[in-house]
């Protein structure tokens, strides 16, 4: 009996499969890194507004780390460097897993850039909102959770569908550390087949795809959101 080369099973169907399942993983690291930045840029922003000298610089120095180095060196030092610093405290060899490397180190550049996104529309909600809380008896917490975040998120909601269209751009990063998404698949499908030409044009429509179709959606939510203003 012949055995089945790499060739018999890589037919159109499969390669069809391959690259719609390698789009669903850049999907859902998009999806989950702007969910896991929301959280991080919230309580970033808090940090950076507070009152407390202390609690400032530590919003201000997650920013800077994160937004003054690149999101690869971010993803590659999770993978490579952290192991070894585990290794080297708990003597136990340590293997990270590429797709949590990559969701982290997602998560950790967007929520930086999305601080300053939050900071902004917290600062634009107008003053006597705050002054309102007050007087009514509203602690800070409570100000911010009821009155001032549902204003100020109003206000970003498009430039947070801006940075999810970047996400899944950035997503085929984690390309360099071994986790098979949407641009993975394509290079393991083109080196298998000795033909890139077919599956990275394949993988560029179906990120233009994508992200056209999320540029539509922000551009109807912004319309939306100016009518209700």
């Amino acid at each position: 009996m012949r055995m089945k080369t790499i060739m018999d099973i890589l037919t159109p169907s499969n390669i069809q499969f391959m690259i719609f399942t390698g789009a669903k993983y850049s999907l859902l690291l998009a999806i989950g890194a702007l969910f896991f930045g929301v959280i991080l840029g919230i309580i970033g922003a808090a940090l950076k507004l507070s009152k407390h000298f202390v609690l400032r610089a530590i919003g201000n120095i997650y920013v800077e780390i994160f937004r003054g180095t690149p999101m690869l060196l971010q993803i590659m030092f999770l993978y490579l460097a952290v192991p070894t610093v585990v290794q080297s405290i708990t003597g136990q060899r340590f293997q990270a897993d590429p797709y949590v490397c990559g969701l982290i180190a997602m998560s950790l550049n967007s929520g930086a850039y999305q601080v300053e996104l939050i900071r902004s529309g917290i600062l634009g909600v107008d003053k006597g909102q705050w002054e309102a809380c007050e007087t009514i008896g509203l602690n800070y917490v409570q100000t911010m959770r009821y009155v001032i975040l549902p204003q100020a998120f109003k206000r970003i909601i498009p430039p947070l569908i801006s940075e999810f269209i970047t996400l899944i751009k950035d997503s085929s990063l984690i390309f360099t550390i071994g986790a098979v998404e949407l641009l993975a698949t394509a290079s393991v499908i083109g080196a298998n087949t000795f033909n890139y030409l077919v599956p990275l044009t394949a993988t560029g429509a179906i990120y233009l795809v994508m992200t056209l179709c999320i540029s539509a959606i922000a551009r109807y939510v912004e319309g939306r959101l100016a009518v209700s203003d």
